[in-house]
């Protein structure tokens, strides 16, 4: 069934009027029309079901009936990623999703090769993703920061993965041996790498636990997958 993010609150026998893009979606591409039944979710009230009262090509309106999931509570590993080209970043950040990341932090180093993206479409493609996959939230896509402010922000209690390829480190699954499951962040570098003196902050730096992702050398969004599904298997959701 489709599966719809909106903004507003949802409750029983609310009308809601969906966003132009939402509404041509529904009815031209997906060739829906009144009586047809849609899921809705807001990251708030958990996912209902509605149904499509209005299929005008000026407005679309879905009236919402029952509740179908209660909201999960916030959870999952945070991605910090440094910018990277914009396909695989937009790559790392549908994927990141569909894994379960509860937020997305974009960090600036010493070697990024770019210094702006467009955040609207990454969280156009953060939706589209949650919609597929079954989640009732969104997670939130930071803008573009240093990496010791992006760091700075996750708080003291995070355990900070850090994939580093450019030292002696043990496997990430070894080095996860130990860490709650909890407040984990997994922390990718840009194409090029940390600068030395990056890595000799980082692990100098409480809670940053250097890991290794194996003897390849790994593009940075396939590092990110990667990193993400080993610890959503160790110390996430996975486990269920």
């Amino acid at each position: 069934m489709i599966r719809l993010h909106v903004e507003d609150d949802l409750s029983p026998d609310r009308e809601l009027a969906l966003p132009d893009a939402q509404g041509r979606y529904l009815v031209q591409v997906m060739r829906r029309g009144p009586g047809d039944e849609v899921l809705v979710f807001n990251g708030r009230d958990g996912e209902w079901l509605a149904r499509v009262s209005a299929a005008g090509r000026r407005e679309v309106r879905l009236r919402v009936e029952r509740r179908t999931r209660v909201q999960d509570p916030a959870g999952g590993p945070v991605l910090v990623l440094a910018l990277i080209k914009r396909t695989p970043l937009e790559t790392a950040v549908a994927k990141a999703v569909e894994l379960g990341v509860a937020g997305i932090r974009l960090v600036t180093t010493e070697r990024t090769n770019a210094d702006h993206t467009r955040i609207d479409r990454l969280e156009a493609i953060a939706t589209e993703a949650a919609e597929q996959t079954g989640r009732l939230d969104v997670p939130a896509i930071h803008p573009p920061e240093p990496l010791g402010s992006a760091l700075d922000a996750l708080g003291e209690a995070a355990a900070v993965v850090f994939c580093d390829e450019a030292g002696e480190a043990p496997p990430l699954l070894v080095a996860l041996g130990g860490v709650p499951a909890g407040d984990i962040a997994v922390l990718i570098g840009p194409e090029g790498g940390f600068s030395p003196g990056e890595r000799a902050a980082l692990r100098a730096r409480s809670g940053v636990i250097p890991a290794s992702l194996g003897p390849r050398i790994l593009r940075a969004d396939t590092a990110a997958l990667a990193a993400l599904a080993l610890i959503q298997a160790a110390a996430g959701d996975w486990r269920a």
